[in-house]
């Protein structure tokens, strides 16, 4: 077997459960760009302790069930398996639970924060901006699809990955320049 098949030389691509569409067409577009999510939560990943590696890989391993999801045609949807191949509202919730927990650890910040204050915090904001432009073509590529919780999904996913982010420099409470005081 090889990596490339020359398939997709036309400018298409293959559909999950069949059919094919335009690389260019709004669901590759959506789901490329979670794929460069699991890319980012990875390099995240390399900077993390052990206990936040964990929770970024799972984080990563639920973005192929949200790619699964936009990779699928409408009329095959039906065939897709919850929290496997579909994303759940029991999925988007747990997002919801952690976010809730950090920010009664950390708090909530009370002005913007500009990112780069180590490398673990600017690695999660990079992944957090890219999940924001994901959530945005999913928008686009569901196209109104009120039953699929992908765009929850990832909704909640950036606002967790900006509280980890915030969790992971702590300092953004205290560090202010001089023209800010």
């Amino acid at each position: 077997m090889k990596i490339y098949t020359g398939g997709g030389d036309d400018g298409s691509t293959g559909l999950y459960y069949g059919g094919r569409v335009a690389k260019s067409a709004l669901g590759p577009e959506a789901y490329g760009t979670v794929d460069e999510t699991v890319a980012a939560l990875g390099v995240a990943r390399t900077l993390a302790d052990s206990d936040t590696a964990v929770r970024l890989l799972d984080l990563q391993r639920q973005l192929f069930v949200v790619g699964a999801e936009l990779a699928t045609a409408p009329a095959n949807r039906h065939k897709l398996s919850d929290g496997v191949s579909l994303v759940t509202t029991s999925m988007v919730a747990v997002l919801e639970e952690r976010i809730d927990l950090i920010v009664e650890e950390s708090g909530m910040p009370t002005e913007f924060i500009v990112p780069g204050g180590n490398p673990l915090a600017a690695a999660l904001d990079n992944a957090r901006a890219v999940a924001r432009r994901a959530e945005r073509r999913a928008v686009a590529a569901l196209d109104g699809n009120t039953d699929s919780q992908v765009v929850p999904y990832l909704n909640r996913l950036a606002d967790l990955l900006y509280m980890e982010a915030r969790a992971a420099e702590p300092e953004w409470q205290t560090v202010r320049t001089e023209e800010d005081r």
